[in-house]
């Protein structure tokens, strides 16, 4: 299949994953699904008072997010959370990705874009979703040592700014592709900004 150009650039087509392809956020399901309820909503409790700092605005999203990751993925091995992962993705399937989504990407791959996801949510819950789909992943990257997670986010939570500066660390200046971008939220204005075609949700 021929690359698709706009002009003299190719297209590089992002999708925000979570809102924008799914029905809802899909790390919080993931982890009830990986750790089972009683173990989810133990360790739940642990957010409860930083949850109601972030609605007081004296913690940010992303400091919460460190919080959720720290409580969960402490001192887990990756590789069972890629098993969860896999696991997650054939069991949630049908039930979380929008159809219109599946549809809007495939359209995209059938143009002969470059299609990426470029997601908040860490890359290793989603790999199994962007194989799937079969485009590239980027998002939240964990810090793995030996193995084991460290419940530590390696870089920055991939959101807002992160979207736009991820994407060009893997792609070079995007001034060289025509952009078309897909999101549902806040944290994908600046991508939705550096898009020659943008669109809120597919």
């Amino acid at each position: 299949m021929s690359t698709e150009f706009n002009g003299t650039r190719q297209v590089l087509s992002v999708f925000d994953f979570d809102g924008t392809l799914t029905y809802h956020d899909s790390f919080i399901p993931f982890l009830r699904f990986a750790f089972g309820k009683r173990v989810f909503a133990r360790r739940m409790m642990h957010l409860v008072l930083p949850s109601a700092r972030c609605v007081q605005r004296k913690l940010t999203r992303d400091e919460l997010k460190e919080y959720l990751i720290a409580t969960f993925l402490s001192g887990i091995e990756a590789a069972w959370i890629q098993e969860k992962a896999e696991a997650f993705c054939q069991r949630k399937w049908n039930t979380l990705m929008r159809k219109s989504g599946v549809l809007g990407v495939a359209a995209e791959l059938h143009s002969g874009a470059e299609v990426t996801l470029c997601s908040a949510s860490p890359e290793i819950v989603l790999r199994p979703f962007a194989e799937r789909l079969g485009v590239k992943l980027i998002g939240t990257q964990l810090e793995v040592e030996n193995g084991i997670l460290t419940g530590k986010i390696n870089g920055h939570n991939c959101r807002c700014s992160y979207k736009v500066q991820r994407l060009e660390s893997v792609y070079g200046p995007l001034n060289q592709y025509h952009i078309r971008a897909w999101g549902d939220t806040r944290g994908d204005y600046e991508l939705l900004a550096s898009a020659h075609d943008a669109h809120w949700r597919h």
